[in-house]
């Protein structure tokens, strides 16, 4: 076949169904492609007016009314914009996809900016086929001898074009609703779908019914504006009151001076705020409005904790507020909402490309004229530059919390139970956000005091500076003979122990806390011994705390029951205690039944305490992973096979600890142990449910063997 060379052709009998159908995802997002549309007209004459290239009306308004008719099922939508010729009907509406926003902006690209156009594909218009069998324009352009102009098309890819009769500057369009969307001629159906879409559009919108009663309201008569229409005069008297004066005596009193009133036609309210907050300047904001504007928005009428206002030029225009809400639910059942936003256009919530994923659990709104949205202006294009405005939003709010850190820590000690979660999450999902915020992270003690990472580090390294310096100062060095023990010879040893130290791991730990109830046995051993560690109580935790290991080499995590420090046992040798713990281990593992188990026998300086059982941090936490996983109904393996890690610890300083060491083979002795290892078990962590029964039948039979 010879080689050929030609251009695609595409057939709009084909094409427009597609539009119509199919282009946007939502039917009632006609509303807003229409009403952006009338915005867009009035920009335009406005432009117009400040180049000096027309001259507004002195009584011009900027508005856009929307008339619903449901006894016809017909919608209109009047702006008072710049209007169209019979031309530019012919360019702009019978060309698809033909922008008369985009010939606008590079006609006086070196006159004026773009940034409040809102329209650029010259497809909005065609939503309207979405739910109209037939769809009429009236328009009458601005320009000096202008005829006006009618434009009609039943929803194929024929239209008709005649003279019009509109008489005013501006368009009128009007559709006539197919019988599966009648509900679109709805008044409160209409009012959702604005509010939804148009809150905050540049443009006042007026919504009405059309042959809707007259609806009337009084005013004070010195509160009348040219605009009004007066259909009565109103003079009330003044109010008079009997009342007792002074000396007993009864007389009328003035309690109400009189008043002259006007009964007015019901003045139009606007549907959307022009001037939303977020494109204010910050300082000009107070306190109130940002919590006003957060109750109008998102229908939350508990105070948010805090908020960032948004305020950028350069490289990118972009503006917005976001707050962090006040929440009482863990962190994975938060919905937050942020609305994003084009030119004051509702785009769509939570556009996960442009707004970083561990802030959508966040309340806001964010603007962005920049942002490259495709053609239904629903969805972002996939490019740097929305990666850029991620980065940017991520920076913000980091940059927010810190500096609260530093100069409010007060409060921000006081947010921080609430913001936490939103913190931690954002840690694990942004490598760059968790660096940035790696100081600044506040951690609760067992004093419920708030410490940050690096303060916390330096707390426990002076408790072990002055515990060394205590030891060192109380210990007298002598050589295995007694005798005392040179320069030389210290330094010597000292070498050695140092050596042998540099294979050990030289992170410092910092203990915490899970469940203050279920582990306050574990805590009130450390608080006896004049140590500390922190509450991580939020099922984020274990992540979170794996994360920060990673990223920093120098300090480790442990739960408080992971191990037994050395700072709440006795200085016994190993050697010393061998006979019982060979006894005691044969005893034990004979009585439960567990080979596996790793029993040790220490002398704990509490003797009260009788057994501890202990579960090296690293089984625990592939325990609580594999628990998540079963949650999260991925299955996966069993969170007792790390059963093995544990450790049964007993006191060999505790009364019963000895009496079954002494007794090992008396008949009692097996459930003694049973109970000791539930009783440890129960210090950390809920016993099963076959384990709790045999625990409560064993404690009857002990309790009556009190009884004998």
């Amino acid at each position: 076949m010879a080689n050929k060379h030609g251009s695609l052709s595409i057939d709009s009998d084909n094409l427009f169904p597609i539009i119509k159908k199919w282009l946007y995802s939502d039917h009632d997002i006609f509303y807003r492609e229409l009403i952006s549309n009338g915005c867009d007209a009035i920009t335009k004459l406005k432009k117009l007016d400040m180049m000096g290239e027309y001259t507004l009306p002195s009584d011009f308004k900027a508005k856009i009314e929307i008339i619903v008719n449901p006894e016809e099922k017909t919608l209109k939508f009047i702006d008072n914009g710049l209007g169209m010729t019979a031309d530019e009907v012919e360019e702009y509406i019978c060309q698809i996809a033909f922008s008369g926003a985009t010939d606008f902006i590079e006609k006086y690209k070196d006159k004026s900016t773009d940034d409040q156009i809102i329209g650029h594909f010259g497809l909005g218009f065609y939503s309207a086929f979405m739910v109209a069998d037939e769809v009429e324009i009236d328009t009458l352009s601005y320009r000096d001898g202008a005829t006006a102009v009618h434009w009609t098309c039943d929803g194929g890819t024929d239209y008709e074009l005649t003279d019009g009769s509109k008489d005013t500057v501006g368009t009128e369009i009007t559709l006539h609703l197919n019988e599966d969307c009648l509900e679109f001629a709805n008044e409160y159906r209409a009012r959702e779908v604005i509010e939804k879409y148009c809150s905050f559009m540049p443009t006042e919108i007026y919504l009405t019914k059309a042959n809707a009663d007259t609806q009337y309201e009084t005013i004070d008569a010195d509160d009348k504006l040219d605009t009004d229409t007066v259909v009565e005069e109103i003079h009330e008297d003044a109010k008079m009151e009997e009342k007792e004066n002074e000396n007993g005596e009864k007389e009328m009193v003035e309690v109400s001076p009189a008043k002259d009133k006007l009964k007015i036609v019901k003045r139009p309210v606007p549907l959307n705020d022009t001037n939303p907050l977020w494109l204010k300047n910050p300082n000009d904001c107070t306190d109130e409005e940002y919590k006003a504007f957060y109750r109008k928005v998102f229908l939350d009428y508990k105070e948010p904790l805090f908020w960032i206002h948004l305020n950028m030029d350069y490289p990118f225009n972009l503006k917005g507020i976001l707050y962090f809400p006040k929440i009482n639910t863990e962190y994975d059942s938060i919905e937050g909402t942020i609305k994003l936003y084009n030119n004051q256009v509702f785009i769509a919530d939570n556009i996960k490309e442009v707004i970083p994923e561990f802030l959508m659990l966040l309340k806001g709104v964010i603007d962005c004229p920049d942002l490259p949205l495709n053609v239904s202006r629903s969805a972002l294009q996939n490019d740097g530059f929305v990666k850029k405005i991620e980065e940017y939003i991520t920076k913000k709010v980091a940059d927010k919390l810190i500096g609260m850190c530093k100069t409010d820590k007060e409060s921000y000690e006081k947010y921080w139970d609430d913001i936490s979660p939103f913190i931690k999450f954002g840690c694990l999902k942004d490598t760059k956000f968790c660096d940035k915020m790696n100081d600044y992270i506040l951690f609760k003690n067992l004093d419920d005091k708030y410490l940050t990472l690096p303060e916390l580090l330096v707390k426990e390294e002076e408790k072990k500076e002055d515990a060394e310096g205590k030891d060192t100062a109380a210990a007298e060095v002598v050589d295995a003979d007694g005798n005392p023990v040179t320069d030389e010879s210290a330094d010597a040893a000292s070498d050695t122990a140092e050596n042998a130290e540099e294979e050990k791991d030289e992170r410092k730990i910092v203990y915490y806390v899970t469940d203050r109830i279920q582990q306050g046995q574990y805590i009130n051993l450390f608080k006896e011994q004049n140590m500390d560690a922190v509450i991580l109580d939020h099922n984020i935790d274990t992540s979170f705390i794996s994360q920060l290991e990673q990223r920093n080499e120098n300090y480790k995590f442990m739960r408080i029951d992971a191990d037994l420090t050395e700072s709440l046992k006795d200085e016994t040798a190993a050697e010393d205690l061998k006979s019982e713990t060979d006894a005691l281990t044969e005893v034990f593992k004979k009585a439960l039944n567990n080979d596996k188990l790793t029993i040790k026998v220490e002398k704990l300086k509490n003797e009260n305490i009788s057994s501890i059982i202990t579960l090296s941090e690293e089984g625990r936490r592939m325990q609580d992973m594999m628990k998540m996983y079963a949650m999260g109904g991925m299955g996966g393996m069993d969170p007792n096979m790390f059963a093995a890690d544990q450790t049964l610890t007993l006191n060999a300083n505790n009364d019963l600890v000895k009496y079954i060491f002494e007794h090992k083979d008396s008949e009692h002795v097996p459930m003694f142990c049973e109970q000791l290892y539930d009783l440890a078990m129960l210090s950390n962590q809920p016993l099963s449910v076959d384990a709790m029964t045999k625990f409560v039948e064993r404690s009857n039979k002990i309790m009556m063997l009190l009884t004998k």
